[in-house]
């Protein structure tokens, strides 16, 4: 990917007299924050662009998981010289705003919005902070009368509760319309029965005991919430909502209404909200009152139906998907959102030009200026070419 920039970018051009090259060059210092859930893929598709860009890295080890990238760091050491590699383990709100009120130049940050406000305001000089954000989302999944209801309930079902659901890219909200609230709700209830608990290691194991000390409990209130204003956990019959330890069981919950807290917030874990819709304008006003914009899943069996919901959600979300869960792969696609889920695309090429900048040489346009141009490339790094 660098070669094809630089090949469609980086020769010579000669404009109005004047001979210029444009390379792509570092900015400085990275300040890096990866989630637990996936250490490496989510941590590195900032980390390694910007290293292969130019910059400098101070990476923060997440609390949970961090064992991970233990098994990393004598690569790094090995390969790269000695402060270009940099990791930090520790609480983040204790270890992270000392780093940041150093200055650092770009800040990439995989989390919730409500750390990175916080550590945002620690910088000295924000103006100059070049800032790359993948934060939380509430993806919705809007159910169409027309739907496929089987296509529906196997991709709601894989959306909302993979990886117990602790992705950011997860299905977090489902509206099914009225014609379809009880074979969808049924179906759904069905399909997660089927799926097995127990730990990681385990054959067959769909859902496992969740790494954070306080999310059940969390998950938990959430649920509470709900039920006590009107929703149900349409499978309690069956173990859902269970807490063994910090196995959490899947929860169905529905109907979710707008009073409920699992309207509003991301639960990130295997809590799954159902809204029922009777008019689409229901719908239509959830999303343009929503807090975030990452994606959204759209199942229907007619066409227009789908260009209205893809002309509605263009403004909203960073992705749409069609019949298929929300996902992120992948990664040649770029990976963006709007409102309070993203501030910044990332895929490959996308990361490798946004944590560098062009950089032009230039000279006017004479033999001489383009003679030493020319042997000066042999002894330059910056105008080395790419292997």
């Amino acid at each position: 990917a660098i070669r094809e920039i630089d090949a469609r970018d980086g020769g010579y051009k000669t404009v109005s007299g004047v001979q210029a090259k444009v390379r792509r060059a570092g900015i400085g210092a990275m300040l890096a924050m990866g989630p637990f859930n996936y250490p490496f893929n989510e941590t590195y598709t900032t980390l390694i662009p910007a290293l292969l860009m130019g910059n400098t890295v101070v990476m923060k080890i997440p609390t949970v998981g961090g064992l991970a990238h233990v098994l990393t760091m004598e690569a790094y050491a090995k390969c790269l010289p000695p402060g270009v590699m940099n990791f930090v383990s520790g609480q983040g709100r204790v270890t992270m705003g000392p780093v940041m009120k150093t200055g650092v130049d770009l800040f990439a940050f995989i989390g919730g919005s409500n750390s990175a406000d916080t550590l945002l305001k620690e910088h000295p000089a924000p103006h100059r902070l070049k800032v790359w954000l993948s934060l939380e989302g509430k993806n919705l999944a809007i159910i169409a009368p027309d739907a496929d209801v089987d296509v529906a309930v196997e991709q709601c079902v894989l959306g909302s509760l993979t990886y117990n659901g602790q992705r950011c890219t997860a299905i977090k909200m489902i509206f099914v319309h009225s014609d379809l609230a009880e074979s969808f709700t049924t179906k759904f209830i069905a399909k997660v029965a089927n799926l097995k608990a127990g730990l990681p290691w385990s054959d067959g194991v769909s859902i496992t005991p969740l790494p954070e000390p306080t999310r059940p409990g969390y998950l938990q209130s959430l649920v509470e919430d709900a039920v006590s204003k009107g929703a149900k956990v349409m499978n309690s019959h069956l173990g859902g909502g269970r807490l063994d330890g910090n196995l959490f069981h899947p929860a169905v919950v529905a109907p979710v209404t707008q009073d409920m807290k699992l309207w509003h917030e991301e639960q990130f874990g295997p809590v799954v909200p159902i809204a029922y819709y009777s008019d689409r304008k229901e719908v239509e006003d959830y999303i343009q009152k929503m807090h975030y914009g990452q994606q959204a899943a759209v199942f229907s069996s007619d066409s227009v139906s789908i260009a209205h919901w893809v002309d509605l959600l263009s403004t909203a979300v960073g992705r749409i998907n069609i019949n298929t869960q929300c996902g992120r792969s992948p990664d040649v696609f770029p990976f963006s959102g709007r409102r309070s889920s993203a501030l910044g695309t990332l895929s490959v090429t996308e990361a490798l030009t946004a944590f560098s900048v062009e950089t032009v040489l230039a000279c006017k346009a004479t033999p001489v200026n383009g003679e030493l141009i020319k042997q000066a490339e042999k002894s330059s790094n910056f105008l080395a070419p790419y292997v």
